[in-house]
């Protein structure tokens, strides 16, 4: 393509963009892409999940203000855009029975009104790729479903001139993926990996639940996507994890996230994972490439 390539990565909170496909944005802002990640909202419910920084009642207090801190830290290292959608976290409910979502928060905000919002975006940077969640929102947090349902209807509406014609010009991206990197096959690459060095995995619990859901008829089963698309990005993987640090009041630097050291990792898993959910352009399955079909055509 004779223009530069432009990537849309939609996600629900501030550090979703560091922990699901952060390497291979990374890589491809390094190699010249324009990336501009979305964060539908704030993070403004978000607790302290940090050990290190529980306590501090002033984080409590301010969170909306060091998340966008946090987040403008995470875009710099790496090296992508960023925009607010503008809408407020709905909180993740807990309890039996669930309690009811805080009003005016991203879940309950009419959904209109969000795509809108995402459309106007969609036609001011003009992807020509989108990356969001599938339908189950990765894990059952509202905002992540919520995510889903925006992006997903933006990406068709931002192509339709009738609709929302005062967002702009419309603008049809051509390629749509989920994101399917926490796959069951990969943790359980990781799992066995570190039992066979006789070192504690991080992943024996989450495996010990699929498992007995597995064995429960009556239990939900979790959605596996099919990984279409395997993005080599190992060399990014430090970037990775010093955007993820960037998120301090979120991320446990002792936690999950970094139980698998970064070698192992590139030996057993250089990628980042995706599924392929639209395509207006012809294109060969397996990818390996975001942009497979884009670089030597122009969008559809």
């Amino acid at each position: 393509m004779a223009e530069t390539l432009r990537l849309m990565a939609v996600h629900a909170h501030p550090d979703d963009e560091s922990s699901k496909g952060a390497a291979s944005t990374a890589r491809y802002a390094a190699e010249g892409v324009e990336v501009l990640v979305v964060s539908c909202t704030g993070g403004e419910r978000g607790d302290v999940l940090n050990p290190r920084l529980q306590g501090d009642a002033r984080m409590l207090r301010d969170m909306a203000e060091y998340r966008r801190r946090e987040m403008a830290e995470a875009a710099r290292i790496l090296g992508v855009q960023h925009r607010w959608l503008g809408y407020v976290d709905s909180g993740l409910p807990e309890g039996d029975p669930l309690p009811p979502l805080p009003a005016g928060c991203f879940a309950l905000t009419p959904l209109d009104l969000e795509v809108n919002a995402l459309v106007h975006l969609v036609r001011e940077f003009r992807p020509h790729v989108m990356t969001t969640y599938d339908e189950s929102g990765g894990y059952p947090h509202p905002d992540h479903i919520r995510c889903h349902e925006v992006s997903r209807a933006a990406f068709d509406a931002a192509a339709d001139p009738q609709r929302y014609p005062a967002a702009g010009e419309a603008w049809r991206t051509s390629k749509l993926y989920y994101h399917a990197n926490f796959s069951r096959k990969r943790m359980t690459a990781f799992h066995e990996a570190l039992l066979a060095q006789g070192k504690p995995s991080p992943y024996a619990e989450w495996i010990a639940r699929v498992e007995e859901a597995d064995a429960d008829p009556a239990a939900p089963k979790r959605v596996e996507l099919e990984v279409t698309t395997r993005v080599e990005c190992a060399d990014y993987f430090d970037v990775r994890d010093r955007a993820l640090l960037a998120h301090a009041t979120q991320i446990d630097p002792d936690g999950f996230f970094f139980g698998v050291p970064n070698d192992v990792q590139r030996e057993l898993w250089p990628t980042e994972d995706y599924h392929l959910a639209v395509s207006h352009v012809p294109t060969e399955l397996p990818e390996d490439d975001l942009f497979a079909g884009l670089r030597t055509r122009g969008p559809a």
